[in-house]
């Protein structure tokens, strides 16, 4: 690997800090809410980064049709290897019967980026009064003054015969060359065939065909002390193998310090370092579950990864068009607390009042959103989404995250006192919204 100064910038394994007051969805701070629902006799509807779209928040529908060339993620009834089976039989090097099986589908991924630094005077120091000092040291109008190649590595895993190759987003992100090294020790130059920043999921495509893939878990089914294990290639050490247990599910992007993302993680203490990113986590019989993504800087055994049924979603999307959709409905949300009631129903200035303890507050409306024109208001409480009961921003995301643009979804909100159904249809996110929230 480069010098870490000149790694591609998301090229490393990516870093977060935990954030404990960032919330999964754009959300804002208690006293900004308030503040908002304060404004006047009305509540005024600010602008707000939908927090309502996948990925890291708007997915496809999770009942969409995969591409042929993904396999199916195990079913309900599919067994899931069980680690005290497997150990009661007696075997106990099952870690490498699954390295043996899934170790030829993981790939080393090089990307680099060439980038040209051209500083052309517009200053006038291009005179020929300055030229006498400088000479030909001068750059040249509308010449680069120099090219500069910025590499990185990371992992992926094969997952189809078709050459295709699932990774992250941040591993392939602006590189200009992408070459794909198997574990036979052949290097192919690969294709982005799509990436979506909001999850970090990235597609890659090589010519060869008819190569070792990975079989697909499904990551819905996992339970917290099951075993983990990943493959990859962590500071240029190829073919690195580590295990642990699954430490947790359902980790949000705020939990993790990771805002601007829409997935709700694997949390392992399997060892995951930079150059993982990319990399499969497995379950004892070999499934991927998860890709592996994330680090907290500064922490031992905090891993995490996307769970593979959200990377599977994201990529069957990218490699049918390209491109990821992201649902937008247009809110900003807080979790309703006792203190945030309180404060809201001895506010003499509020028009409201809050009779339930738990929900999701929307604290703003984007104007002109699929929400304003459903006629979702600021200081409506969140109960329910399609008929599934929501305690939190989070779930309300998942929920929604697994709609298909263009389709209704029921609200249930709670408004003084009283309990309304409104139907809400979701639209693209914006790109530039999609990526910052």
């Amino acid at each position: 690997m480069s010098e870490p100064e000149k790694n591609l910038p998301i090229d490393r394994q990516l870093e977060v800090k935990v954030e404990t007051d960032n919330p999964i969805v754009p959300t804002v701070p208690q006293h900004t809410a308030l503040k908002t629902l304060r404004q006047g006799s009305k509540y005024v509807s600010l602008l707000l980064l939908s927090t309502i779209a996948s990925c890291s928040f708007g997915y496809l529908a999770a009942k969409e049709q995969l591409p042929s060339t993904l396999e199916s993620p195990a079913t309900a009834n599919s067994p899931v290897a069980d680690s005290r089976s497997i150990l009661a039989s007696g075997n106990t090097n099952f870690i490498t019967q699954v390295v043996d099986k899934v170790g030829p589908a993981v790939v080393r991924i090089n990307a680099s980026k060439t980038i040209v630094n051209s500083q052309a005077s517009e200053d006038g120091s291009e005179d020929p009064f300055f030229r006498r000092f400088f000479g030909n040291r001068m750059p040249q109008r509308g010449q680069p003054e120099e090219r500069e190649v910025r590499k990185g590595t990371g992992s992926g895993f094969i997952i189809n015969n078709n050459g295709q190759i699932l990774t992250n987003a941040h591993v392939v992100a602006g590189a200009t060359k992408v070459t794909v090294t198997l574990k036979d020790g052949r290097t192919i130059e690969g294709k982005v065939k799509g990436l979506d920043r909001v999850t970090d999921v990235a597609v890659i495509e090589i010519a060869e065909k008819n190569l070792p893939s990975i079989s697909i878990g499904n990551s819905d089914l996992i339970k917290p002390g099951e075993w983990a294990i990943a493959i990859g290639n962590p500071l240029g050490l190829d073919n690195t193998v580590t295990a642990g247990i699954v430490s947790g599910t359902g980790r949000t992007s705020a939990e993790i310090g990771a805002a601007d993302k829409r997935v709700n993680y694997i949390q392992t203490d399997a060892a995951i370092h930079p150059g993982n990113s990319g990399g499969p986590l497995l379950n004892a019989s070999g499934q991927v579950i998860g890709m592996n993504t994330a680090i907290l800087r500064g922490a031992q055994g905090l891993g995490f990864a996307i769970p593979i049924n959200t990377a599977q979603r994201i990529a069957s999307q990218l490699i049918a068009t390209g491109k990821v959709d992201h649902p937008f409905l247009g809110i900003q949300m807080v979790n309703l607390t006792p203190q945030i009631k309180e404060q809201i129903n001895t506010d003499p200035n509020a028009n409201i009042k809050i009779d339930v303890d738990k929900g999701t507050l929307i604290a703003r409306i984007v104007r002109n959103s699929p929400a304003a024109k459903a006629g979702m208001k600021s200081g409506d409480i969140i109960q329910s989404v399609n008929g599934k009961a929501v305690q939190n921003s989070s779930e309300v995301q998942q929920v929604v995250e697994t709609t298909k643009i263009g389709n209704s979804v029921q609200v249930q909100v709670r408004r003084n006192g009283q309990n309304i159904t409104l139907n809400v249809t979701p639209v693209a996110a914006p790109a530039p919204i999609a990526e910052r929230e």
